[in-house]
């Protein structure tokens, strides 16, 4: 399957070369993008080691940025190198990229079922060891208010993992740049009728002295809290009125 592999990173030098080297290996001859947004530890330098590389794209800017705006430089390279999908992973070593075969596997599915829109999205188990108990209430969070503004069940809104159709992501600017951009290219999807699935995927959370992370219990808490209001009222003017004719539609 043609497909390429995009990887946002913001400051994890310790993890990131061995991501881009497992990915490299899981993904055949497929290309790899990686997004540098604005880091200022040794990305650059370990980024430098692919410049000779032909499977790896490097996109680079100086000013951190967000993961949202990174994954959409993402995606915007992956369309000018002439693809249509796009697996995303994050660079901190919680994804296994062992385990790109299996979105590729349902995506796969999804194609020869006739299905041209649509996004898989890997599910962790969110009671994995290790697994902080900000995060894992910010994503309960966010799946019970996906659940309100789509009326559709998915069970892990915010994981980082997942395939995406490119031609069926929003032309439009992202509410927010930042993670939480993740979500509401979601609920947008879902609004638009792209058929959404997910697939069961292993994560791995380092030990705490460990671990790099860049999430902010209460200010990430609070901006998705702004983003579901947000989303909330954009259902009730939009999402549901399009949400409501598609359904009618269907059965004329």
């Amino acid at each position: 399957m043609i497909y390429c592999t995009i990887i946002a990173t913001y400051n994890n030098q310790s993890t990131l070369a061995d991501v881009i080297e497992r990915t490299l290996a899981a993904t055949g001859e497929n290309h790899v993008i990686v997004v540098n947004d604005g880091c200022t530890d040794g990305t650059a330098d370990i980024l430098e080691r692919y410049r000779d590389n032909s499977r790896v794209s490097v996109v680079s800017y100086s000013k951190n940025h967000g993961k949202g705006y990174a994954l959409c430089e993402g995606f915007a390279k992956a369309k000018r190198l002439g693809y249509e999908y796009a697996v995303t992973l994050d660079s901190d070593g919680q994804h296994f990229p062992e385990d790109i075969e299996k979105l590729t596997a349902t995506a796969e599915k999804e194609i020869v079922a006739g299905e041209k829109r649509f996004i898989v999205v890997g599910r962790r188990n969110l009671s994995a060891d290790g697994m902080p108990l900000g995060n894992r209430f910010a994503n309960r969070f966010g799946n019970f208010w996906f659940h309100v503004q789509t009326w559709q069940p998915l069970k892990d809104t915010q994981t980082g993992f997942r395939f995406y159709t490119l031609s069926c992501l929003p032309a439009r600017g992202l509410i927010t740049n930042r993670y939480e951009a993740e979500l509401e290219l979601l609920v947008f999807s879902a609004w638009h009728g792209v058929r959404l699935c997910d697939v069961p995927v292993r994560v791995y959370y380092a030990p705490q002295g460990e671990r790099v992370s860049h999430f902010r219990p209460f200010a990430d808490f609070m901006r998705i809290f702004v983003l579901n209001t947000i989303l909330f009222l954009g259902a009730l003017v939009y999402g549901y009125p399009s949400m409501v004719l598609r359904k009618l539609e269907s059965k004329s």
